[in-house]
């Protein structure tokens, strides 16, 4: 039995299974030709910007246009790739409830748009597959009771218990609708407009098996999983991390690796940190990336206390199962700083610090709902300069911009592929007054930019957008140019000074050797280290060192 009828015949049973292989094989096979082949590897000069299509915009442009034109002028040579955040038509939650999978929201532009972006930068496309939008044709279908939709979407009769449900956001989990045969309970995990698909009926898996090879003939060459792990529901379960929606993903996992192997899946599970690894499966059958969802936080934390040690604890316990998986390292991203990662990590008394540190600082927290009925922080709704830096305070701008780089460069510096959101490469402060626009906490950190606006403020040298930008591509520059930050490189995190992040990076064949260092406080420490001297790569010079003073959040990576 091979891989894809393996994975069918455990949820659909064997006989179904076998079927259901034959049909996922010639749908494979139909895509085969129009899929370009292209190099899957990483290396040390990959780094994906996060961002909207409409992030840039210009007076009568289409705004992918504006965003293509903007990253070949600014970004070829910072950047390798280009995570366009949902581009379909949609009706809510920004683009994350999909109307139509195979479209692009005519307000951005067209797939010809996307093509030509394609040429200059790898692509990543989400794959919003948990949930469509009630506006979508198929729910729509399931509306009109049709029966090619009648089994698309999750229904409940009665009353069961669906207390161990765990809810990511704190709204009700199902939504009466009427239909053509009455009215219907209707799961909906995220929001009134986002209808959970079902995935026991397996024409829907074929149809999101579809939809991806499409994005895979449209040029992509990474798929976010959004909210992948609610995929498969069973009453009676906490309807999270199911061995069923493993299969889902292995499965899928599969299908791209005979059809379109440079393909690279990223799961995007914001929960704990020990559940976010097991979607690396076996190391060759699951996802190739995952989010390093407990980064963000502990990063926070670190600078908050002036101590890095939690982090460094944690950081010293990432492993990957093979030399074929990675993490996804970021700090920011479309949504805010997810605080479930940290649990079991931090104590509750320093996720409160975080929360009320976010709160001084301007920002927002939004909450969910536990099993019983009390509710939790889920996420801090907050611009991650804003986070690290009261934009009330009275800080010099370089401590802040220094404090914020020295952030950046923790993650740039830590084993995988780093994720650059759009507001972080440029410097960006939070955006209250979109919040209180649109009553929704994740828009403070969701400002769109105007492209004569920005290209203005990077000429300007004092400016914090140039600042930030000019420093985070030296950076990414110094990083490309070391084979010890290969994604798959080894690294070792060492315990120099307890306000000091150090990891050793090496890279996968053993001849470079990079000691990161990155102090996390608002004091000069001094340290010694089991080295003699070095390169510092960012101004090519020797140092000593045997012995390390370092300024308030001074980074220095040094070639060994």
């Amino acid at each position: 039995m091979n891989k894809l009828s393996s994975h069918l015949t455990s949820l659909y049973g064997e006989t179904r299974g076998l079927q259901l292989c034959e049909r996922a094989r010639k749908l494979m096979d139909s895509y085969r030709e129009q899929i370009p082949s292209r190099d899957s590897s990483l290396t040390g000069r990959d780094s994906i910007l996060i961002t909207y299509g409409d992030q840039v915009q210009a007076p009568g442009e289409k705004p992918l246009q504006t965003l293509n034109s903007f990253c070949k002028q600014y970004l070829t040579d910072t950047v390798s790739g280009i995570h366009i955040l949902p581009f379909y038509p949609w009706t809510s939650d920004d683009g994350f409830s999909v109307v139509d999978y195979r479209q692009v929201d005519s307000n951005l532009g067209g797939w010809e748009d996307i093509s030509s972006m394609r040429d200059d930068f790898h692509l990543m496309f989400d794959g919003v597959i948990n949930h469509i939008s009630s506006q979508s044709e198929w729910f729509n279908g399931f509306l009109r009771d049709d029966p090619r939709y009648r089994d698309y979407f999750i229904t409940v009769e009665d009353s069961p218990d669906l207390s161990q449900v765990v809810r990511p956001r704190a709204l009700p989990l199902l939504t009466t609708f009427k239909t053509a045969s009455g009215e219907k309970k209707v799961w909906t995990t995220f929001s009134g407009d986002q209808i959970d698909l079902n995935f026991k009926n397996p024409d829907v898996l074929l149809q999101i098996l579809d939809v991806l090879l499409m994005y895979a003939a449209r040029g992509a060459a990474f798929f976010r999983l959004d909210a992948i792990a609610y995929l498969w529901k069973e009453i009676g379960t906490a309807c999270i991390h199911l061995p069923q929606t493993h299969h889902i993903i292995q499965f899928l996992r599969a299908a791209l690796d005979e059809t379109a192997p440079h393909v690279h899946l990223i799961t995007e599970t914001n929960v704990p940190h020990t559940d976010n690894v097991s979607y690396f499966g076996d190391g060759t059958n699951e996802a190739q990336l995952i989010y390093n969802f407990a980064l963000p936080p502990l990063t926070l934390h670190a600078f908050h206390t002036g101590n890095a040690r939690v982090l460094s604890d944690w950081a010293e316990t990432l492993a990957t199962p093979s030399d074929k998986t990675t993490f996804f390292n970021f700090l920011a991203s479309h949504d805010g700083i997810g605080l479930n990662p940290a649990r079991g990590i931090l104590l509750e008394k320093e996720i409160d610090l975080l929360v009320r540190k976010t709160l001084e600082h301007g920002g927002l927290v939004s909450y969910k709902h536990n099993s019983d009925g009390t509710q939790s922080p889920y996420e801090m709704n907050i611009n991650y300069f804003d986070a690290l830096s009261d934009p009330d305070g009275d800080e010099p701008l370089d401590t802040q911009v220094n404090r914020f780089m020295a952030a950046q460069a923790i993650m740039l510096s830590l084993s995988g592929l780093p994720g650059i959101y759009f507001h972080s490469l440029f410097g960006s402060r939070g955006w209250p007054e979109g919040a209180k626009q649109t009553g929704r906490n994740r828009t403070l950190n969701r400002q769109k930019c105007q492209f004569d606006e920005l290209r203005n403020q990077l000429e300007d040298k004092s400016s914090l957008r140039s600042k930030i930008f000019t420093r985070y591509a030296q950076l990414l520059k110094a990083r490309g140019q070391h084979p010890a930050f290969h994604p798959h490189g080894k690294q070792s995190i060492l315990n120099m000074h307890p306000s000091v992040f150090a990891v050793e990076r090496i890279s996968p064949n053993n001849s470079s050797r990079v000691l990161c260092l990155h102090n996390v406080s608002q004091q000069t420490v001094l340290f010694p280290t089991q080295f003699n001297s070095g390169i510092d790569i960012a101004t090519n010079q020797t140092l000593q060192v045997s012995n390390i003073a370092l300024t308030p959040y001074q980074i220095l990576w040094i070639k060994l």
